[in-house]
């Protein structure tokens, strides 16, 4: 992601401009638009005109618009954004208050205006635009006739391609055709491999590129080829040992500590805030400021990895204590 321009007030609203420079950008652009904030960017307006005699004329123009953002979709295959909302600047083609969708696009500039620009949005802005953070693990988890080929950024997992391939049973005497299953099955793999793997930037398809890389492959037991199994894989040691400063691995491991922690003294880990309605963004944002003023470390887990699915099944906020508070939990009850 590139900065471009960022002008913020003393009360924290302004505008800032930025670049979408590859898909995971995408991701942290949808992260960063909520509704009520107004997005400027290029799009394209059909317009239709009518003449005196009754006559239409349809058109196409490329035009710079602002909208008040009310619905944002993203699709992650594809890292396609589309924003949805009314008009809120003169336009000659497009009425106030009419509704319009944007779909941003890569290496186009584009400006978020808010209200208020919290922690939260600054400090992802922060991360996106600083190319030392960035860091990328793929992985294939496999198991016979089925394996993902996934790719790890530091805060998506795509599933880059799917393989499943029917690999005859063995057989009493003969293993034949279940050699020749499996030598299929593996073939596919590399090719995905070679297809959806850019070891080098520049991509080579050829089974060199494998030989040249190989001090970067490591080799890990896992249950299944499915992708949750993802999770355990980046629990090994010798994987966090090679990844430990990715902010993966770091909320792979704070999970797992959290799991070892909450089986051998559940006064000392938690999850929940309160109530598991609480949806007010600012209760969280002030729940992180506070964790950091006091020297605590807090991470905000990615939606789209399997430590992110994880967490949001104990309702999406965890806490490690540093003693145990055993009656905490009665305290939050009688305070409700």
């Amino acid at each position: 992601m590139k900065l471009v321009y960022k002008q913020l007030e003393s009360d924290k609203s302004g505008s800032i401009s930025l670049i979408a420079e590859e898909q995971e950008d995408m991701w942290h652009t949808y992260n960063l638009l909520q509704k009520g904030d107004r997005l400027k960017a290029s799009t394209i307006r059909r317009v239709v005109t009518e003449s005196s005699t009754g006559s239409t004329d349809k058109s196409t123009h490329k035009i710079t618009l602002t909208i008040a953002v009310e619905e944002v979709f993203f699709d992650v295959q594809v890292a396609q954004l589309r924003v949805n909302g009314r008009n809120v600047e003169e336009n000659k083609f497009v009425k106030l208050g009419a509704y319009h969708t944007i779909d941003l696009e890569l290496q186009r500039k584009f400006t978020i205006t808010k209200d208020e620009w919290d922690t939260i949005d600054l400090t992802r802005i922060e991360e996106a635009t600083d190319y030392a953070k960035r860091a990328e693990i793929a992985a294939v988890v496999l198991e016979e006739g089925l394996a993902n080929v996934c790719l790890i950024t530091e805060t998506m997992t795509i599933v880059k391609q799917r393989i499943e391939s029917s690999v005859p049973k063995k057989r009493r005497g003969t293993t034949t055709d279940h050699d020749k299953g499996m030598t299929r099955f593996y073939d596919q793999i590399v090719q995905a491999i070679l297809n959806n793997i850019d070891f080098t930037v520049v991509k080579r398809q050829d089974n060199k590129t494998l030989f040249e890389n190989r001090s970067k492959i490591m080799l890990i037991h896992s249950s299944s080829g499915h992708k949750h199994a993802l999770g355990e894989m980046l629990q090994d040691p010798q994987v966090q040992q090679q990844l430990s400063e990715t902010k993966y691995c770091q909320e792979v491991k704070s999970l797992q500590d959290f799991y070892l922690i909450l089986g051998q003294d559940q006064s000392r880990a938690f999850y929940g805030i309160e109530s598991a309605n609480i949806q007010e963004r600012k209760r969280y944002i002030q729940l992180v400021e506070d964790v950091k003023s006091m020297g605590g470390k807090a991470l905000i887990f990615s939606a789209l990895h399997t430590s992110g699915e994880q967490l949001s099944q104990l309702t999406g906020v965890a806490a490690i204590l540093h003693y145990p508070m055993p009656h905490l939990e009665e305290e939050i009850e009688n305070s409700q």
